[in-house]
Parts: C-alpha cells; sequence; structure tokens
C-alpha cells in the first residue's frame, strides 16, 4: 500500500472513531448478477442473468466515488462475464484507478482466464479441496488451479465461504494460499445463511473450530487477509451490524453494508469477516486497528 493512501486510510478512521460518523469507504458496483455456475451455497446468482451497461456501471462507479469511496470491488454473478462492446472487466479496472478510487479488486469464481494485474486484489473462490469445492461449485477446482497457475500477476486472494460441507478443508486452503505461485492470501466468510442456505450454516462451536485451524495454519505462514483479533466477535455473532462504511450499489440502488440487509433477521446471523472487521475497527476497537494496519500494509 502506498504511504499516501495509508495515511488518508488512517484519517479517515480517526475521523470516523472520534467524531462517530458513519461515511462509508468500501463499495462494491454488481456488474452483472448472471453466472456460469450454480453453487449450492449462492442466493445472488442468475436472479435477473443482466449484464449492466457500462454507461450505468460507470455512472455508478461515479456516484460511489463522490459519496467518499476510496476502496472499491466489482462483483457479480460472475465478473468476468461483464462486457460491453470491446469494453471489458479490465477497462473498468482501469477506469476505477483513473478516477481516483485507491484500492481496486475484483471478485470472480476463477473459472475465466486471470489476465488482470491492473487489480490490487483479484477475490478468487476456492471453497475447499478438490472433492468438496467441486461439490459445492461443480467440476470446476482443475480449471481454477489452471488459471491461478498461468495468471498474469500475484494479485489473487483465495476467498473461501465455510459451510457445513467444507468446514473440514481450512486448512487444505491455507495451504494451497501459501504454497502456489501467484497467490498472494486467503481470506475467509462463514456461510451467511440466506433464507434457501439455512442448512449449510456454522454452529457456534463449529466456528470455534474453524478459527482455531485458521489461527494454527497462521502460525504455519498461512498467509492469511483476516484478523485474528475479530475472531470472538465472528464466533458469537457480537459485531454490530449493519456495517455503515461499506455500501453496494446494483441497478442504481445503493444498499448499506450488502444485498441482503433487506432480509429480516438475517444481519444477526451475519458471516461476513470484512462486516465484522470495519464495524469494530470503526468502533475504535484498539487490537483489532493494530492488526489492521499490519495486514494490509503486508497484503495490498
Amino acid at each position: 500500500m502506498k504511504l499516501s493512501s495509508f495515511i488518508k486510510f488512517a484519517a479517515f478512521g480517526v475521523k470516523t472513531v472520534l467524531l462517530r460518523k458513519n461515511d462509508p469507504i468500501l463499495g462494491t458496483v454488481i456488474v452483472t448478477d448472471k453466472c456460469n455456475l450454480k453453487c449450492k451455497h449462492c442466493s445472488v446468482n442468475n436472479i435477473t442473468a443482466v449484464v449492466h451497461p457500462y454507461e450505468q456501471i460507470r455512472s455508478e462507479m461515479e456516484t460511489l466515488y463522490t459519496m467518499g469511496i476510496k476502496i472499491l470491488f466489482f462483483c457479480g454473478g460472475e465478473t468476468f462475464l461483464w462486457k460491453d462492446g470491446d469494453k471489458t472487466i479490465r477497462d473498468l479496472v482501469i477506469e476505477a484507478k483513473e478516477m481516483g478510487f485507491l484500492i481496486v479488486n475484483v471478485v470472480t469464481n476463477g473459472t475465466f482466464p486471470i489476465d488482470l494485474p491492473e487489480a490490487d486484489l483479484i477475490l478468487l473462490s476456492l471453497d475447499g479441496d478438490r472433492e468438496r469445492h467441486n461439490e459445492i461449485r461443480g467440476n470446476t477446482y482443475d480449471t481454477i488451479m489452471h488459471n491461478i497457475e498461468n495468471a498474469t500477476a500475484d494479485n489473487i486472494c483465495l476467498y473461501m465461504a465455510i459451510n457445513q460441507i467444507n468446514r473440514n478443508t481450512v486448512s487444505h486452503v491455507c495451504t494451497v494460499a501459501r504454497d502456489t505461485k501467484n497467490i498472494r492470501a486467503v481470506s475467509f466468510n462463514f456461510h451467511t445463511p440466506y433464507p434457501d442456505t439455512k442448512e449449510l450454516a456454522l454452529t457456534q462451536e463449529e466456528k470455534a473450530k474453524c478459527c482455531n485451524v485458521i489461527s494454527e495454519m497462521m502460525k504455519q505462514g498461512a498467509p492469511v487477509f483476516n484478523l485474528k483479533s475479530a475472531f470472538p466477535y465472528l464466533i458469537n455473532n457480537s459485531f454490530p451490524t449493519p456495517c455503515y462504511q461499506c455500501v453496494v450499489i446494483e441497478n442504481g440502488k445503493v444498499s448499506t453494508c450488502g444485498r441482503c440487509i433487506d432480509i429480516p433477521g438475517l444481519c444477526d446471523e451475519c458471516g461476513y469477516f470484512f462486516v465484522a472487521e470495519y464495524t469494530l475497527i470503526f468502533k475504535g476497537n484498539l487490537k483489532v486497528i493494530f492488526e489492521m494496519f499490519r495486514t494490509y500494509l503486508k497484503y495490498i
């Protein structure tokens, strides 16, 4: 992370904590909900299967920038399916950088060739070892690993949603992140139980076991892009929600925190690690704040 960006993030954090402000800093643009996969844990794919046009996406980027967003994510659906004429997701990343966003990340399922060195991080879904990943996402594990091996930059961060199917494969994903070329880090979430996927949710005891595994793998050199100091709050779902510092824009609609905010009761069962981390940071939790700076300086 550039020193200038670090200073801006630090200033935002100090202002937010001391003045108890709720201004957003992280924004996500949903470029499409169209996806080439039908993953067992996903409730937001192919609802409309609309690929939003470039001018709309550009306008939504400008909206977020005007709101003060510094960290931008492009998300789907599957982001690499996005195209408008000769414009691709790479053009959006480049334009976001030119617009002034300090960090620009892209979320993908990894089934398409990964040629996106302009992104700060590519959050790529790997949901366990070959057997469990393929059970969740179809026969894609080998394709994904091939695409990682042939990626044009080392800006990949694995992204695992831990659920009842893959909860015993956390150490495998940590090992892959540590030992595979082009992978910079790994980030975890617990499954957030949308109404049609409640059976995949973990118990409090299972969450604790997973966090213990992650902590042990961190000791063994796994490059985990999560904050261990937030684990107790994630296990107990005792962090404040929603996260006012994060917003999502989809087809012109801006939602605080995420698309799931309108589902009654779901915030109380949130499994998103970044939500816990950001809400604790901006509530002034010093332990989480110090760990955040150390982690972000290392991996971004």
